[in-house]
């Protein structure tokens, strides 16, 4: 049962998430911390900094650590949870590569259309929002402590815009910031 929630969830996840993996963060989080209760908000925050790290795109490494926990949680063996991270890394990529297919060979036939070119105009808004939303549901007490003048909360506000000028304005390496942050983090709370 627990692989057809999985599933079903994922695949969802994977059909109204535009914009990539960073836009997937907000659908994962509600449906594995909030409604399914698979994960606590810190494990989620925990999750999210290890698949930022780790190499692939974040929304399948996140699809992947959430259906590994998930079936965890169950009390389930090594080789049940391994399944249950490809059964949600599978879900979370099925429709959308599909749906990628079939709109290449549509854009492909109609690509000097003026209004394919609004269209995408407008998606583009749209993702900047979810990709927008997506950064303020990471803003928690788990993210950057409790709000307030305490040593935890102004470390992280300092690192996270110190991060955020260096990747805006100077165009630093992610991989670089990564390091760098981590740094700063084990220097500061290590």
């Amino acid at each position: 049962m627990i692989y057809l929630e999985l599933f079903c969830t994922f695949l969802v996840i994977g059909l109204f998430t535009f914009g990539g993996g960073y836009s997937m963060v907000a659908l994962i989080q509600d449906a594995v911390v909030q409604r399914h209760g698979w994960m606590s908000a810190q494990e989620f925050t925990d999750m999210l900094a290890l698949s930022q790290m780790t190499p692939g795109p974040i929304g399948i490494n996140t699809a992947t650590y959430a259906g590994y926990t998930a079936v965890a949680a169950t009390g389930a063996g090594e080789a049940a949870s391994v399944a249950g991270a490809l059964v949600a890394s599978v879900a979370v990529v099925l429709l959308p590569v599909a749906l990628l297919l079939a709109v290449c060979r549509w854009m492909e036939r109609h690509r000097e259309n003026p209004r394919l070119a609004t269209a995408l105009r407008l998606l583009r808004l749209t993702v900047v929002g979810l990709v927008a939303a997506a950064a303020l549901s990471l803003l928690t007490a788990e993210s950057f402590g409790l709000p307030g003048w305490n040593r935890q909360f102004v470390y992280s506000v300092a690192i996270f815009a110190a991060v955020f000028v260096a990747a805006w304005r100077y165009r630093v390496s992610p991989a670089l910031l990564i390091v760098l942050a981590g740094a700063a983090g084990w220097i500061v709370y290590g």
